[in-house]
């Protein structure tokens, strides 16, 4: 930003005692929740309300039990309703952490704001601070798409409009001036003023801070930051209609329970199977929860089937069992009905959204280290299914280190600036008609601010030890043309001291732009030589920019209708300026193409220069021709039908306009592509929109990253796809986790409903099955969720965003898993109904003999069995296609730590005499015989799978 007198700005004294008066430049947030409100939160979920009133309905059955019935057990009979309560609170205060550990994750984000460089003027000189640090006092400088860190008044304004819509509704840009003369009196807000919050949408200025942080317009009425998780985008979806469909299937599971617990203790009686009627009917009203009904009619006929469905068996019971006590058939209902929705509990995934919001927030924190900053949750899904990345040129594909590698200026000599006057209109054209800056805090090391394309002139003229500050100062800016893509070039019409009497008009742009405008061309150089030299400079992919001038009495027209009008302008030469590809960027762009994932060039430079940029990275070979490149002016020219059909071969364009890059975006997705777009500018704002993710760079306008979706912080394609493969990978370990919770859901459902059917206890206790909920819904789901990104997800092709998430391999594998580990628990638990198992090596002579139920003993070894064996099953859950071994931790101490408190916690509840009355386990718990026997039989199935990898590896 050019100013027209030198400021000083605050001294690093002054600025300290600023913010001890006046504070930071930070908002406080909102007082949040308390803790304690929001876990008694996490009981508000209808099963677990079922669960505490069953569990409150089993303490009073206990209670009646001691004092009625003096019941031989003693105490005892507290134990598993007791146990009941520990392990939903176990298993609530659990999940809550993991949920407060990615709150916390999150919340990170919503200070990232507060970090972004702002431009400042301290002790004399232009430099960077962070957002926060800025201070009542501060001479901060606005370029266009900047966002506005504070209140202040304008000291300087060019062409100044900015958007307060955040503040007062008004779509409208404001102007914004210093002269008296433009005051709009009837403004929202003082025309001299500028807000934090607020943003530039074109022109730049220089303004005072006169208010910080709570202290702002903003600050009044700002309400936290919070990270938007309300995007639906497919995959929530699909896992929202998963949850809804296994839900459904749980409730069928649970009706089938309850009918055959209740046949088996009316001894299979013909009549008894008449109450099939109303189960179906309880059950099919609670599916269907008929949304079109008022919830007190839903409510009521759900409550009269159950009711029916409870006289109903009050009624049996009085007609089949006379002789018996009322007091037996309440106690099996409650029994029944807490073991039907404990395994709703169990089967529903309810980890399945901490799985998710764990993966993404881990996710997110991860790829924060590798440059990308994600501001939207969804695009960490999305980037995965993406097919098509467009991406800039400048910064993104190159190293965004402008420096001018040669000059050709036509009237004076190029190795040197002297004093004559040509010299001296170009130094000063430079200075003014710029709104780049230099830092020189560092005097051996400046640094650009601003446009680095202009930043590179202004280093070009330090190199010659000419101070751009003092050119600026001296001359007096009359009016100003900024750039825009539009048009090409900026101008700045002056009073100079070079020509007494005189303005000056100096325009910058691109060299055939510049070149139409102009009249004549210094030292009479042929149109002809001037191109052959421009082709030379794009073909070495080189930015070049063309410079003119013409002096004007102060009577001429110069600009009109946002063009420069001035007929007799002269043009001065070229400057070529380069900007070397980022080393990276070749293998980088290799990968994405290897991935299946096009790659399009959306540049404003000549197609020389774009081809020759494509072709340094690996883009653009020789087998490409004119259908794969197309120029700004021919792509608007093609109808939406021609676009349509052209629009997968086009792998460059050249000379694009902003909209072009929209239009782009548009016409891939309707060809059902899954497009990512960069972009740095205010002018990006549209395509990154309408993108399915929007990717900013990070020394992009404040516009352009609030368009965005992630902000890649060192503007490098590396980091793209570096989060494509982070996208790939998440969706992998929710399919790994839903691979391992449906396993386990299949195994249990079918292994109580057979106890339901065969007349035995339930095989697994309401506790036990809450346990096993616990480690394999939770602990799962925080296991899975952290597996760190596999590089092998890059040689897959984009999978389909619409396709249903479980696959059919997981299919299968869920299936026969499931079915396998269900087949075996149902031997078991036959084979201990009807032997007396005493140790479990008893099994190997074994004599089947009359059904004899169940021993505390037998229960506690299908339980151990059953977690065990789903324990070991977790290895190959995380080893899904992945190619590699499930002994493979290689980053993975996230899983080592809580595989190590699954195992040590089985060990403790089965051994530890407390845990053992609380969870229905044998008092003494198992040998340690038995403990081998079990280890070594449940981890066959590692054992199983790894010898088949091993085999696929060596045919390999």
């Amino acid at each position: 930003m050019r100013q027209k007198k030198h400021y000083e700005g605050l001294t690093d004294t002054e600025v300290l005692v600023s913010r001890e008066q006046y504070g930071a430049n930070v908002l406080m947030p909102r007082k949040k929740v308390p803790l304690w409100k929001q876990f008694l939160e996490k009981f508000g979920d209808p099963l677990i309300i079922v669960l505490l009133i069953a569990g409150f309905l089993s303490i009073c059955i206990s209670f009646w039990e001691y004092w009625g019935l003096h019941n031989e057990d003693g105490v005892a009979v507290f134990f598993e309703p007791i146990g009941i309560f520990i392990a939903i609170f176990l298993a609530t205060a659990i999940a809550f952490f993991f949920e407060l550990k990615a709150d916390k994750e999150f919340s990170i984000l919503n200070q990232v704001n507060d970090e972004e460089e702002v431009e400042v003027i301290r002790n004399g000189c232009t430099t960077t601070v962070a957002k926060k640090d800025i201070v009542v006092g501060d001479i901060v400088i606005i370029n266009m798409g900047a966002e506005i860190p504070a209140d202040g008044r304008l000291l300087e304004a060019i062409s100044l409009y900015v958007d307060e819509s955040t503040l007062n509704g008004e779509s409208v840009p404001a102007y914004k001036s210093v002269k008296e003369e433009d005051f709009d009196k009837d403004a929202s807000y003082a025309t001299n003023q500028v807000l934090r919050g607020t943003k530039v949408m074109e022109g730049h200025g220089i303004f005072k801070v006169e208010a910080v942080g709570d202290n702002t317009e903003n600050g009044k009425v700002f309400e936290a930051a919070q990270i938007d998780d309300s995007v639906k985008t497919p995959l929530s979806e699909q896992l929202d209609g998963l949850s809804a469909l296994i839900t459904k299937i749980s409730y069928i599971f649970a009706g089938f329970i309850i009918f055959g617990r209740l046949i088996v203790f009316f001894h299979w009686k013909p009549i008894v199977w008449t109450l099939a009627i109303p189960t179906i009917i309880f059950f099919w009203l609670v599916i269907k929860r008929f949304n079109r009904w008022k919830w007190y009619v839903k409510t009521t006929f759900t409550i009269a089937y159950f009711c029916i469905l409870l006289c109903s068996v009050i009624i049996f019971h009085d007609y089949l069992l006379p002789d018996k006590s009322m007091s037996g058939l309440f106690a099996h209902l409650l029994n029944t009905m807490m073991i039907a929705v404990t395994l709703i509990v169990v089967a529903v995934p309810e980890g399945l959204p901490m799985a998710v919001t764990l993966s993404l927030a881990y996710s997110m924190r991860r790829m924060m280290k590798t440059n990308n900053l994600v501001r939207k949750m969804h695009a960490c899904e999305t980037m995965g299914a993406t097919t098509v990345i467009c991406t800039d040129k400048t910064g993104t594909l190159t190293q965004n280190q402008m420096r001018v590698h040669q000059t050709q200026f036509y009237a004076l000599d190029n190795q040197k600036l002297d004093d004559g006057l040509a010299s001296r209109l170009l130094k000063e054209g430079i200075a003014v008609n710029s709104i780049a800056s230099i830092d020189c805090t560092d005097a051996n090391n400046p640094k650009v601010l601003g446009s680095p394309t202009e930043g590179a002139l202004l280093l070009w003229l330090n190199e010659y030890k000419i101070s751009y500050q003092e050119l600026r100062e001296e001359a007096n800016v009359v009016e100003e043309l900024p750039f825009t893509t539009e048009r090409k070039y900026m101008a700045v019409l002056v009073n100079s001291a070079l020509v007494e009497g005189k303005q000056i008009l100096y325009v910058k742009g691109a060299p055939e732009i510049v070149y139409g405008l102009c009249r004549q061309t210094e030292c009479n150089v042929a149109k002809g030589d001037i191109e052959y030299q421009l082709e030379g400079y794009q073909e070495q992919a080189m930015r070049t920019l063309g410079f003119a001038y013409q002096i004007l009495d102060g009577k001429t027209e110069v600009f009109k209708d946002g063009r420069v009008v001035a007929d007799n302008l002269t043009f001065q030469g070229i400057v070529a300026i380069s900007d070397p590809v980022r080393s990276d960027v070749p293998d980088a762009v290799r990968e994405c193409m290897k991935a299946g994932i096009d790659v399009k060039i959306v540049t404003g430079d000549t197609a020389r220069t774009a081809k020759e940029i494509g072709r340094q990275i690996g883009l653009w070979t020789s087998n490409d021709t004119d259908k794969n490149i197309i120029s700004g002016p021919e792509f608007a020219a093609l109808s939406d039908e021609e676009l349509d059909k052209r629009v997968k071969d086009l792998k460059i364009i050249s000379r694009a306009r902003p909209l072009d890059k929209k239009r782009l975006v548009e016409a891939l997705q309707r060809c059902h592509e899954v497009v990512a777009v960069t972009g740095d500018g205010t002018n990006d704002a549209p395509a990154l929109q309408a993108a399915h993710v929007g990717l900013s760079m990070g020394d992009g306008t404040a516009v352009a990253k609030e368009a965005s979706d992630i902000t890649i912080i060192d503007n490098s394609f590396s980091s793209i796809s570096k989060a494509v493969m982070w996208g790939r990978s998440l969706y992998q370990n929710i399919q790994r986790f839903l691979l391992f919770q449906l396993t386990v859901n299949v195994a249990a459902c079918f292994l109580v409903l057979a106890g339901a059917f065969m007349g035995t206890e339930s095989p697994l206790t309401v506790t036990q099955m809450l346990w096993i909920n616990l480690i394999m819904d939770t602990f799962a789901a925080m296991a899975l969720a952290s597996l760190p990104p596999s590089e092998k997800v890059m040689k897959d092709k984009p999978r389909d965003r619409n396709a249903f998430i479980i696959n059919r391999s997981m299919g299968w594998n869920i299936i026969g898993v499931g079915g396998l580990f269900f087949v075996l628990l149902l031997a078991l638990l036959y084979i201990f109904e009807h032997a007396d198992i005493k140790a479990l090596r008893d099994i190997v002579h074994l004599q089947l003999g009359e059904m004899n139920g169940l021993s505390p003993y037998e229960l506690t070894l299908i339980f151990t069995i059953f977690v065990m064996t789903h324990f070991f099953y977790l290895f190959n859950a995380r080893a899904f296609e992945t190619g590699r071994s499930a002994l493979h931790f290689k980053g993975c101490r996230g899983l080592l730590f809580i595989i190590s408190i699954i195992f040590i916690g089985q060990i403790v509840m089965v051994e530890l005499p407390i845990l053992q009355k609380f969870f229905n386990i044998v008092k003494g718990g198992l040998s340690v015989e038995d403990w081998v026997i079990i280890l070594m039989g449940s981890s066959l199935v590692l054992w199983v799978r790894e010898a088949w990898h091993l085999l696929k590896s060596n045919r390999g």
